[in-house]
């Protein structure tokens, strides 16, 4: 009987091994490199704890926004549904566009530090310039495309920063470290907007500038505590970093391989929001409470990001990378289940929650572990682009095929697409030849 070789899949390799010539951990650390970091919980640098709280207040900063957003322009400042569009279209697509030039730039300069602050800094003061915008909704999509390209632009260099100061072998457990903070401040953001709104109805003007203070901290501790060079960097060669070279990465197979399995799997994703929105008709939810849909989500992200890393440390991150994967499409088929109540609802979050654990941080570290130093920020930025693109591009089909047939035969579709996406995104990642972590 033919028996699956699960090696190929869950590579193990005792922790004192030195790493196999040609493999990942020999390309992207030269000779003499930094030595591994001292042991301690979890094993990671003083910068991506840094980097975590900068990211922590900064989306508390963003989802307090976020989260009134929808509310604001249309209820409150009364806009139109079409131009509400605009303004969300703009929000959730302009960081994608950018997020390729922040990371060209800051290899360009080899100036991540700045660049970041650069973006966190830009999307800080969007914070008090949208409530000064009043009803007029071409300045609001101004401004929010201003925060987006905050956003896009930070995100590239920031990756590149934790993955510069990283043990190879900790890699996706210092992504994890990172996304765990971050999904904290994702899920503090909203709760914290509610309680503002709670106690003053109606004050947006509070909320923002409230955002804005706590975008602040998280602009500080980046400045203050992430040091712009370590006595341990290592030189990185000069080179030309332009657009053109950002896609000639896609040249190098291994990193080729990640790019088209981020692909295929984005495309056979349903959205947190239509997730929610079947959720909510199920149930029968209130609208106020809608938000709170994505703080469990987030809870679940931020107990799981860490151990999600460290077993893909440990085991292989390929293969919590799929498995995160098998837990999306254990949502789908939840969802499809007949009935619902709360126990339903749980868990989808639950499974949700453990799906970006196990995929978000493990994702960037795989990168991390084929990109070349001097062009790390453009390739995490090539990377992510494509997978955001490639999420776009479902969200749109999902939403024809819901209009067209209804929710439950589109997520039958994209359950069905999924598990295709998995076994031809195994084929790229398994390849001997085209990636060996």
């Amino acid at each position: 009987m033919y028996s699956f070789d699960w090696s190929k899949i869950f590579p193990r390799r005792p922790a004192t091994e030195p790493a196999p010539a040609g493999s990942p951990e020999g390309r992207s650390r030269p000779e003499g490199g930094p030595p591994p970091l001292k042991r301690g919980w979890p094993g990671v640098s003083r910068t991506v704890w840094a980097l975590g709280f900068t990211s922590l207040f900064t989306d508390i900063s963003s989802e307090m926004v976020a989260s009134i957003l929808p509310v604001y322009l249309v209820l409150y400042l009364g806009i139109s549904p079409l131009a509400f569009g605009v303004v969300d279209g703009l929000y959730r697509g302009i960081a994608a566009v950018v997020r390729v030039a922040g990371g060209v730039l800051a290899d360009r300069w080899q100036r991540h530090k700045t660049v970041a602050i650069l973006g966190y800094g830009l999307s800080a003061a969007c914070r008090l310039l949208i409530f000064m915008a009043g009803n007029a909704w071409g300045n609001i999509s101004a401004i929010v495309t201003l925060d987006r390209m905050g956003k896009g632009l930070r995100t590239a260099p920031r990756d590149a920063l934790i993955s510069k100061r990283s043990p190879m072998a900790t890699l996706a457990t210092a992504f994890g470290v990172h996304r765990a903070l971050d999904a904290v401040g994702a899920l503090l953001g909203p709760v914290f907007a509610f309680v503002l709104l709670t106690l003053m109805p109606h004050a947006f003007n509070v909320v923002f500038v409230a955002s804005f203070g706590v975008a602040i901290l998280g602009l500080g501790i980046i400045t203050l505590f992430v040091p712009a060079v370590e006595p341990d960097d290592q030189p990185v060669p000069v080179t030309t970093v332009s657009l053109k070279t950002a896609l000639q990465l896609l040249g190098e197979a291994k990193f080729r391989a990640l790019v088209l399995a981020a692909i295929v799997l984005g495309l056979a994703s349903i959205s947190d929001g239509f997730i929610f929105l079947i959720l909510q008709r199920r149930l029968t939810m209130g609208i106020t409470a809608f938000p709170l849909l994505y703080v469990g989500a987030s809870l679940i992200t931020a107990m799981f990001a860490v151990p999600c890393g460290r077993l893909a440390d440990r085991l292989g991150r390929r293969g919590v990378l799929l498995g995160g994967y098998g837990l999306l499409a254990l949502v789908y088929a939840v969802l499809l289940l007949p009935g619902g109540g709360y126990g339903q609802m749980s868990a989808v979050l639950v499974l949700l929650g453990g799906y970006y654990a196990a995929t978000d941080g493990v994702l960037t570290a795989m990168a991390a572990a084929v990109l070349p130093q001097a062009h790390a920020g453009s390739g995490f930025a090539v990377i992510a682009t494509a997978a955001d693109l490639a999420r776009l591009a479902a969200s749109v089909v999902f939403g024809l095929v819901w209009s067209l047939a209804g929710s439950t035969t589109a997520t039958t579709v994209f359950l069905l697409g999924l598990a295709v996406a998995m076994v031809v995104a195994a084929g790229f990642l398994i390849r001997p030849k085209a990636y060996a972590t």
